[in-house]
């Protein structure tokens, strides 16, 4: 990877006048504001459907696409709604927030309209691309019909026969039963992908790279549990023996109790970790650096019994460790690889980060304790990292200063020398940029200096997440020009060869 820099946006959060970010539109416009800022890189959260509580760490599929990306203005350009159709729905009042439940109650009407329209038509295309995933698709497609089926209860809450897939022939009979709702979730998911791969196409011409994450653990609801439970620390009733989660820490004093089902490695092995090669493969095909969330849970993961109330009463267990990192990096040499690594990691943790070879984490809101000197401080930054001035699950920086210490906060304006005529923004901002990693990410929140109501996720707090928006217009051309002019300043962009012509130019014609 060469010295460059990005910005974090998850998709959701891209302006449009339907209640969430989609492909449309808004999504090419950022792009083209990333490629005028001077930025390589666009990091986005994970791009699957969501369920319960709206979090894409918690998706119905590791494989399948959110259905609210999908952009309706442009499905009403190939003819398949109206305007009419599309404004005739109520996607919310404030455009700075999401509002999933009127989200849920229009998007699935209107995709379903479009389906009948062109069902027919769009068959054999619809029929390659079920070819062409065929490994998910039908086990996903079923999923989702039989929870519409089921009043969209969670799997584990089904009748015995199907929720234990006894057999072939109960599949078959669900499959018979539900053709109309397996059509339309495959359809769906035809049209998501469908409009990813031309927006990316546009991304890879701008010269920009997509960071996606791959969650460390999958949804207790969704069709991977469904379709392999052999694969989780799961009873003969496939309930769960124990559910993940992380102990005590920054976020939350009684730890994060996260409740996804735990994974059965010596199966996993077994199989020679074809799950994950397959996991890894579909996520290759999204994005193009892949960022593992909670990596140090190759190296130990906290086990919580799963009656347990707070993530106190978990304990350590053994990963995979570098066997499984291995695989990766044999498998996939067209990846690049990010170690999400924060917290304060064992001794282990650090040398499995070190064996993988890639790059871990630097969040600059970490940095900062005047009681103890972290890695995270800039003078510490080697180039195999990833310099962040916050993540997703972090404060805005000006959400973060405003809950600094006093001593704290001095001694941030001392280390950066922040002086009255600089906003603090962009005084850490420009301290990521001179770091040494060699990708530096920036949140979108902080490029335009915004505080409070503007985080994206707060751990430990199950309500209200993963809501934020970009209005109309913030992505503005005079933002991009300060961000480029920062972006070349500290090496993290080449210029231009058109502008070298220009400049060679300017110097002969003034000899």
């Amino acid at each position: 990877m060469k010295r460059c820099s990005g910005i974090i946006m998850s998709v959701s959060s891209l302006p449009s006048p339907y209640g969430i970010g989609t492909f449309g539109r808004a999504a090419y416009d950022f792009t083209d504001f990333l490629a005028s800022a001077g930025q390589s890189v666009w990091q986005i959260l994970p791009l699957g459907p969501t369920g319960y509580g709206d979090s894409p760490y918690q998706s119905f599929s590791t494989y399948a696409g959110n259905p609210y990306f999908i952009d309706l203005d442009m499905l009403a350009e190939e003819g398949l709604l109206t305007q009419e159709e599309i404004a005739a729905c109520d996607w919310g009042s404030n455009p700075r927030y999401v509002d999933y439940g009127k989200l849920y109650e229009s998007r699935f009407l209107l995709l379903e309209k479009a389906k009948e329209r062109v069902w027919e038509a769009a068959r054999p295309e619809v029929e390659a691309f079920v070819r062409e995933h065929n490994r998910w698709l039908p086990d996903y497609t079923l999923f989702m019909a039989c929870k519409k089926h089921f009043g969209m209860r969670p799997w584990y809450e089904w009748p015995e026969d199907i929720r234990l897939r006894k057999s072939p022939g109960i599949l078959a009979e669900y499959r018979e039963r539900l053709k109309d709702d397996i059509e339309l979730y495959t359809y769906i998911q035809y049209l998501f992908f469908r409009q990813w791969e031309k927006l990316k196409a546009y991304i890879h011409e701008k010269d920009i790279r997509i960071i996606g994450d791959v969650p460390i653990y999958v949804a207790m609801d969704s069709a991977d549990v469904w379709s392999e439970p052999w694969f989780f620390q799961l009873d003969e009733k496939n309930v769960p023996l124990a559910v993940a989660g992380v102990p005590p820490d920054y976020f939350c004093e009684d730890g994060q109790l996260w409740g996804n089902p735990l994974y059965r490695w010596d199966k996993m092995k077994e199989d020679g970790y074809g799950w994950w090669i397959r996991r890894i493969d579909g996520a290759g095909k999204l994005y193009d650096i892949i960022r593992i969330d909670h990596f140090r849970a190759f190296d130990t993961y906290w086990s919580v019994p799963r009656d347990s109330e707070t993530a106190r009463t978990g304990h350590w267990c053994p990963g995979p460790g570098m066997e499984l990192i291995n695989i990766f990096n044999n498998w996939f040499p067209q990846l690049e690889f990010i170690a999400e690594d924060l917290g304060a990691p064992m001794k282990s943790v650090k040398k499995l980060l070190k064996d993988s070879g890639w790059p871990g984490m630097k969040v600059l809101e970490f940095a900062f304790d005047p009681r103890e000197p972290s890695d995270y401080l800039p003078h510490k930054h080697t180039e195999n990292c990833i310099c962040y001035t916050a993540t997703h699950d972090n404060e805005p920086i000006m959400l973060w200063k405003e809950g600094l210490p006093e001593e704290a906060l001095a001694y941030v304006k001392e280390y950066l020398h922040i002086t009255d005529d600089e906003p603090f923004n962009w005084a850490i901002i420009r301290t990521g940029m001179m770091s040494v990693s060699k990708l530096f990410m920036v949140l979108m929140q902080d490029y335009l200096g915004l505080g409070r109501y503007h985080t994206m996720n707060n751990p430990g707090i199950s309500e209200g997440n993963w809501q934020w928006r970009l209005l109309a217009g913030e992505a503005s051309p005079e933002l991009a020009e300060k961000i480029r002019h920062l972006t070349f300043l500290y090496e993290r962009m080449e210029r231009p060869k058109a502008e070298e012509a220009e400049e060679a130019e300017a110097e002969v014609s003034g000899m």
